[in-house]
This record gives structure tokens, sequence and C-alpha cells, in this order.
């Protein structure tokens, strides 16, 4: 039999707004994982995906297996999916496990559900190019900062009157319309909320240059002279102009939460959630697809009107966003992170320094392993050989196996499981 638990090398993405060097936790990763390897001190490491992205398909390392990449063992082995994931994803593995490491922020984006995604990609397949959805969630390996969803109406109507470069850019009427809806219709509250969006996000580049402008002198003088700045959100706002300078995506810290991750901590975002990660390192897992809208804090193709189109308009605030682990009843060891979608499922796995030999179980999903902290020797019948685990080791293992691993470091393990529990 060919083995069916086997190490991974895995794809680096370079893009702009990664952290350089071996400030990256992603370079850090590659580093540990791979001492051959050479980071570049001015390079941006951005993204690390373990998956079967045909943009980024990881490779086999172990000789004994003639495919070369995971895509291409799957394609000729799908049992290993396990049987229920095999059917329900047409032999396709259902996710794309990432560690992201972000210096400068994100656009302003959100995902389309289902319906919506078959439809772009129907129109525009240069701009989205697969009809998957694409739910996500992030959990933080660092001080993790990202915006997500709509901000309580009383924060946006605070700064609707405290930032009057906001209200002209929104105009009185649409501002109007938002301070007087009541929480008691929420209906209303989502109506007004969109238009107060969409008149931002489509006001004139001109005029919402000079507004920016006018609000970055005014917060920059007023800082200078020892004000306190957070009425107008005075820190980020200089933060993100700095970084995208006459970009409107500025604006949206006036409108979305600002959700702050200890490490451990997640957030989910469903379709058409916006959201922007701002700061910080993570494991991110999502369904298999590259499906974005996009409208600011980026120079890439923005679609305004389909993201202000088809956003949850539901207010809620920044607390909500924080996603709760549940500790399995079974193993102490593994908290479970169980979204709302069938595609994804990642485990925390925190093996204390007690413990000398602890077993990965078997289920029935392919999974695939990130080591973060922590040295095991890793030993699995369906491996060729022993594995030796470190910082970095990432691990390919099919349904139905289990790999026991022998720990050598002092202060027990922290890995991250990504899976499809159905």
């Amino acid at each position: 039999l060919p083995p069916a638990v086997f190490p991974l090398s895995c794809v680096v993405q370079n893009y702009s707004w990664g952290k350089v060097g071996l400030e990256s936790e992603v370079a850090k990763l590659v580093a540990s994982g791979d001492p051959l390897v050479q980071i570049q001190p001015d390079q941006p490491y951005a993204e690390l995906w373990m998956g079967t992205h045909p943009r980024g398909d990881a490779l086999i390392r172990d000789n004994r297996i003639p495919q070369k990449t995971l895509g291409q063992w799957i394609a000729d082995n799908p049992a290993c999916l396990g049987a229920k994931v095999k059917d329900a994803f047409q032999g396709q593995l259902p996710f794309l496990f990432k560690v992201l490491s972000v210096n400068t922020a994100l656009s302003v984006q959100a995902h389309p559900n289902k319906e919506l995604a078959a439809k772009l990609h129907a129109q525009f397949p240069e701009h989205y190019p697969d009809a998957n959805h694409k739910p996500e969630m992030a959990i933080a390996l660092t001080p993790f900062e990202g915006m997500c969803g709509f901000r309580p109406v009383e924060e946006i109507v605070s700064f609707l009157q405290n930032v009057p470069e906001l209200r002209a850019l929104i105009g009185e009427v649409a501002a109007e319309q938002l301070e007087r809806s009541g929480s008691d219709d929420p209906r209303g509250v989502s109506a007004a909320l969109r238009v107060c969006f969409t008149r931002l996000m489509k006001s004139e580049k001109k005029f919402f240059v000079d507004q920016l402008n006018m609000l970055v002198r005014r917060i920059s003088q007023e800082a200078a002279e020892g004000k306190d700045t957070s009425g107008s959100n005075g820190d980020l706002l200089l933060r993100l102009h700095s970084q995208y300078p006459g970009d409107i995506g500025c604006f949206t810290i006036y409108f979305l939460n600002l959700v702050r991750l200890e490490p451990g901590e997640a957030m989910f975002l469903g379709a058409n959630e916006p959201h922007a990660y701002l700061h910080g390192d993570c494991v991110e897992i999502m369904a298999c697809s590259d499906n974005t809208v996009r409208a600011g804090l980026t120079p890439k193709f923005i679609d305004v009107l389909t993201l202000c189109e088809m956003l949850n308009y539901t207010p809620a605030p920044s607390s909500s966003k924080v996603f709760p682990a549940a500790q399995s009843q079974l193993d102490p060891s593994v908290y479970l992170y169980d979204p709302p979608v069938p595609d994804f499922t990642i485990m925390r796995i925190e093996i204390p320094a007690s413990i000398k030999l602890y077993l990965i179980s078997a289920m029935d999903s392919a999974s695939i392993l990130l080591v973060i902290q922590g040295t095991a020797v890793g030993t699995s019948t369906a491996a060729a050989s022993e594995m030796s685990l470190h910082r970095g080791s990432v691990l390919f293992i099919s349904a139905n196996e289990s790999i026991s691993l022998h720990l050598s470091s002092p202060d027990g393990m922290l890995l991250f499981r990504a899976c499809c529990l159905l």
C-alpha cells in the first residue's frame, strides 16, 4: 500500500501586504520547516497555502510516492478524503488551509454566497475565477486586528456627528435617515445603512480625496496638539491613510467593527460579511475558492456596485464577531472551531508538557496538520517511516488514519488540524 500519511512542502505567496523577512510568522514557519530555505530579509512573506489549490498545490515530501503534488495524489486516490467528503465535494479537498502574516491592511472585501458566485463567474470569469462560495475563518497566532461586519448604529451615528468630512460624503438626507432609524425596525435600519454605505463607496473620486485630505490634516493637527482623536477614530485613520493614501477604504473604519483577537481567538466570516484584515498573524481556513469582491484599500480590481448590493447590513457589536472554540469532551487537549458551514472545521491541539505520547486520532475526513510549537517523532501504520515533526512541519493525513506522537519538547506542543466534519 502507498503511504497515506506524508509530509508536505507548501507554497508561499509574497503579496505586498505581508510581513517582511523573519518578522513574518509565515517565513519563520517555512524556515523552521525546511532549513535549506533561504529567507530574503526584504521580501514580504504573506501567505502559506496548505492544500490543493491550482495556484499553490502542495508538494509531497516522500520520494516513495510517484505523484508530485497533493492535488495529483488526491485525484488518483480519492478514497483518502473519506467516503462522505468524497461524495459531497466531488472528489476534491473542500478546504484551503493557510497561515497569514499581515503587515499592512488587506482590501475591504466580502465573499459571495454560492448563488451570487455562480452568477459572477458566468458574467466576469476573469475577475471571479470559480463558482464556489468562500466562507472563511481566522484564528490568531499573535495579537490580530481586523475589521468585520457593520458596527452598532449608535457608533456609526456618533461618527457621523463627529466627522464632518464623513457626513459630507454621505449627504445630509442619508445621514438623517440613519439617525432617525429606530432599533424596533431592523429592516429600516439595514435599509438606511445600505444607503449610507453605498453613498460613501460611490462618492466622486475628487470629492472624497479632498474630504479625506481635510480629515487627515485635521486629525494630524489635533494629535499634534495632544488632543483625543478617538471620536474620529484618529489613530486607525492615520495608519490606513499612510498605507493607502487617497483610498476610499480609509472611511470604512467608521462603518465596520474593529475586532482584536488574542492568540487562540477566532473570527468567522460568512458570505456577504464585509471585512478587512489589518495586522497580525493567523491561521486561516476557507472553502476552496478565490472569489473576492473588493472595494477599497487595494490596487486590485474593485467592484463597488456588486459589493454594496451583496453585503449583509445587519449591525452588531464587535464582541459578537469573536467565534468561540469548544473544548472537546473526549480529549481535553483539543479545542474545536466548528463554523456553520459544511466545508471545514479546525482543531487547535495543545498538548501539555506532561504528556509524552499523544494520539492524533483517526477521523472520517482527510486532514492537514500544522505544527506551530514543539517537537515529536510521529509514527503511523500508514506512513512509510517515522516522521520528524517540529515547528513548521505540515502533514497530510488520509481519512481513517491516526498518528502516534512521541513528544521530545520540554514545553509540550501546539498544532492546528484542518478537516471536514460532515
